[in-house]
């Protein structure tokens, strides 16, 4: 039998099953920084970046960007989900949506000072500015993000 989508429906219980096997890890990772000086997102966003799970950081981050986007750190987590989305292209071989991803974080994040939230913004724009040069070096031809090239992002100590 099929769903109006064509897919079996035993397709998309393994599916449903797997997503929520992820989202529980996720909740499970978010809940383990409650309690800390940073919201418990951000955190999150930072752990799942670094591992290169790149769209769950773009999808723990969302939720306190959609709290905050007119907020004074709206643009702030608009820049860090862009820039894990940038390598969720990357992953799957989207190169040049990468590259633009990277710009508008880019563009985001460069509104902010030096260090904020205990984020080395000079460090992360730095980031972009070698994948970029990356991506371009070769015309957007070949992907340079490997498992020993994924890029990693750090917090200052409280």
């Amino acid at each position: 039998m099929r769903s109006h989508f064509g897919l079996r429906n035993a397709g998309i219980a393994a599916y449903a099953l797997a997503v929520s096997k992820k989202s529980n890890r996720i909740a499970s990772l978010i809940e383990s920084y409650r309690g800390s000086d940073l919201d418990a997102h951000y955190l999150a966003y930072f752990e799942c970046f670094n591992r290169g799970l790149f769209y769950e950081a773009h999808d723990v981050l969302e939720e306190l960007w959609l709290a905050d986007r007119r907020g004074a750190n709206g643009a702030f987590y608009k820049g860090l989900i862009q820039l894990a989305g940038a390598f969720v292209h990357l992953q799957k071989g989207r190169l040049r949506p990468a590259g633009a991803l990277l710009k508008l974080g880019r563009d985001n994040l460069r509104n902010y000072p030096g260090v904020h939230e205990r984020l080395d913004v000079t460090q992360a724009l730095s980031v972009i500015e070698d994948w970029l040069t990356r991506l371009e070096r070769t015309n957007y031809s070949e992907n340079p993000l490997t498992p020993e090239t994924s890029p990693k992002l750090t917090l200052a100590p409280a």
